[in-house]
């Protein structure tokens, strides 16, 4: 007999911090009793000098080297201007040999102590283990621009995937925006007066390159006007 497998709707912890991770384009770090605001001017990933290491490994700096301890904040804030746009939190603290330069065009070696995630869900402590092993999303570089264009553009196509939501979500809605998108399926949230709702909503099977954005988004859109017919009928 085949077993069949749960169906996977939305991506792991690990996944979500290795794509902020990723496409972060600013930073926080704190070290030495310095707090530095790292901007990448060129749009590089701002993390993309920081290697991460196992607490245990040695990184080759002697022994007898101090080890000052750091703290990394990375933000993901949604790009549409909803309620409360702050997504999701990633915060990394660890070991480094000296004090971090935002200057420098050197690596710098940190030997990861804990990695956190903080979103609407709760905190979720991540291994290295598997943040090394997790793929950064296929959508996250390109998904700001693709909310943009949805919201812009498109914003019948918003009110059409409501249909999916359940009939008492929508009551007293104020508006409904596209809060995220990822090779899982799209996120929408629903404001109303004095409260606020978010939606997911599965595609029929991840995304596993861009180009697959909209038939994955028609297949929706079908599924939502079916669910319109059938509340019609019924």
């Amino acid at each position: 007999m085949r077993l069949r497998t749960a169906r996977v709707t939305q991506p792991t912890p690990a996944e979500r911090m290795r794509s902020i991770i990723t496409v972060a384009h600013s930073m926080t770090v704190v070290t030495d009793g310095h707090r530095h605001e790292v901007h990448s001017i060129d749009g590089s990933a701002a993390m993309g000098r920081i290697h991460l290491h196992e607490p245990a490994e040695d990184l080759g700096d002697g022994h007898g080297t101090p080890h000052l301890p750091i703290r990394v904040e990375l933000t993901d804030i949604a790009p549409t201007p909803v309620r409360d746009r702050l997504r999701a939190r990633v915060t990394l603290t660890g070991l480094v040999a000296a004090p971090y330069s935002a200057e420098t065009t050197e690596s710098t070696c940190m030997r990861l102590g804990q990695a956190v995630l903080e979103d609407g869900e709760g905190r979720t402590y991540v291994p290295l283990t598997q943040l090394e092993t997790a793929e950064p999303d296929p959508l996250a570089s390109c998904e700001a621009a693709m909310l943009h264009h949805l919201v812009a553009d498109h914003p019948d196509l918003v009110t059409r995937l409501l249909r999916l939501a359940a009939p008492g979500l929508k009551r007293d809605l104020v508006r409904a925006l596209p809060l995220a998108i990822d090779r899982y399926g799209i996120s929408l949230r629903l404001e109303r007066p004095t409260a606020q709702h978010d939606v997911r909503l599965p595609f029929p099977t991840p995304i596993t390159d861009v180009d697959q954005v909209g038939p994955r988004m028609h297949a929706l859109l079908t599924a939502a006007r079916r669910a319109s017919h059938s509340r019609l009928s019924a």
